[in-house]
């Protein structure tokens, strides 16, 4: 778990969302904000550089795709498009009187875009207010596509939508919880011997022996 900045974000349970969506972040423009980190699975840079055309079409409506584009992305490798989630169209619709004319999230005094570390301040502060630890602005990333993997969703699948080129990156942002192990070992008994049906045509191994001959037997008697 993440303390002072140290350690992995926390991965978010559908209760802990929850919470924090309806108590913690207080304010359309928070739920947004981080609504399109968690179901776009996109890292904070490029959801706090999101441009307002991108997200709306010239009526206001959110659109059924979310473009992230490749200027914005870590490395600039390439763009991404995402399939708008029904929460995400929910949330940005909601999001729509307020948002930027030019950037999706604007920041202070309409100036650029809302700062990462801005960000990552409104967060703490909801999670103080619900006293949840060790998320951070990283959450909803690994959270995103933790539960597409679990959901058995093909890495080269997830690899698209997270924009990682390397699947062997990906794998650190996977996490594999206890019960996943547990899960594992346990699927191991349909292995198991004990209690097996032992087949009657099987016939056990038998030793052969050398049989010593009779010396008296030679006589003929």
């Amino acid at each position: 778990m993440k303390r002072d900045r140290h350690g992995r974000a926390k991965i978010l349970s559908q209760d802990e969302i929850e919470l924090l969506f309806s108590q913690g972040l207080q304010t359309e423009r928070d739920r947004a904000l981080f609504g399109f980190a968690l179901y776009t699975a996109a890292r904070i840079n490029e959801t706090c550089s999101m441009l307002a055309a991108d997200v709306y079409d010239l009526k206001g409506r959110v659109r059924p795709e979310m473009i992230i584009r490749k200027g914005n992305t870590k490395g600039q490798l390439a763009s991404r498009t995402i399939p708008t989630a029904e929460d995400l169209e929910l949330l940005l619709t909601k999001y729509y009187p307020l948002a930027g004319v030019h950037y999706l999230f604007p920041g202070r005094w309409g100036r650029g875009h809302i700062h990462p570390d801005s960000a990552a301040l409104i967060l703490r502060m909801a999670c103080n207010r619900i006293g949840l630890e060790g998320v951070s602005t990283h959450s909803f990333r690994r959270t995103a596509l933790t539960q597409m993997s679990d959901a058995g969703i093909p890495l080269r699948v997830i690899a698209q939508i997270s924009g990682h080129q390397d699947l062997s990156q990906l794998h650190a942002y996977l996490e594999v919880r206890p019960e996943q192990v547990r899960g594992a070992i346990a699927s191991l008994s349909r292995l198991s011997y004990i209690g097996k049906v032992i087949y009657d045509d099987v016939a056990p191994p038998t030793q052969s022996r050398q049989v010593k001959a009779d010396p008296l037997a030679a006589d003929g008697e």
